[in-house]
């Protein structure tokens, strides 16, 4: 597995679900075209960006393109790397018919392909780093209350809004978003306030 320092961005959940099986990174879905009017979202990938930069990678259509350079227009341009999936005709396992221009979208493009297009962008040299810092786990969110308990979803509420994140955050993604921009040591004193 691959570790990149930057979060990576992807349109779907079924790119995110691809390049989860081949990377250890941080992983946000723009959920299509959505990230146009989603702005807590668009800051939260502006909050990331700033923390470690990110990496884009988009299908090779037009409505990839597009999200794109939305967000390569709404981010530094120094915090912001781009892989490119080649132009693979063909049609993904779980669809019935290709795609309207006829092309494979991140989850349909080989492993080894999406690896070449990582080292093209610069991200693959990545080791894990030696130091290990304490990270955010489930096991912390149901002992703080957060995640599996009474009031849980409301006191996860609280934290989103302290911590200035998007409310709709699933609690897999508040751990991958606390883990990328927080210490363990911010999370504990942000819960501690609650």
């Amino acid at each position: 597995m691959l570790h990149i320092k930057e979060t990576v961005i992807v349109e779907g959940k079924y790119d995110k679900i691809k390049l989860s099986s081949l990377i250890d990174a941080v992983i946000i879905e723009t959920n299509g075209f959505s990230i146009f009017n989603d702005k807590e979202k668009l800051e939260l990938i502006r909050r990331l960006a700033d923390k470690n930069g990110v990496l884009i990678i988009t299908d090779s259509d037009a409505a990839g393109f597009k999200i794109r350079h939305y967000l390569g227009g709404a981010l530094p341009k120094d915090k912001v790397k781009h892989a490119y999936i080649p132009d693979i005709l063909g049609k993904e396992p779980r669809k019935s018919a290709p795609s309207k221009e006829g092309k494979l979208g991140v989850e349909g493009i080989p492993a080894d392909v999406i690896v070449k297009c990582l080292e093209r962008a610069g991200v693959c040299c990545e080791k894990s780093p030696d130091v290990k810092r304490r990270l955010v786990t489930k096991a912390d969110l149901y002992e703080d209350g957060l995640a599996g308990g009474e009031c849980s979803a409301q006191r996860r509420r609280k934290l989103l809004a302290r911590l200035n994140l998007p409310q709709r955050l699933s609690s897999n993604a508040l751990i991958d978003v606390i883990n990328a921009i927080y210490t363990y040591e911010e999370y504990k004193e942000a819960v501690k306030s609650l």
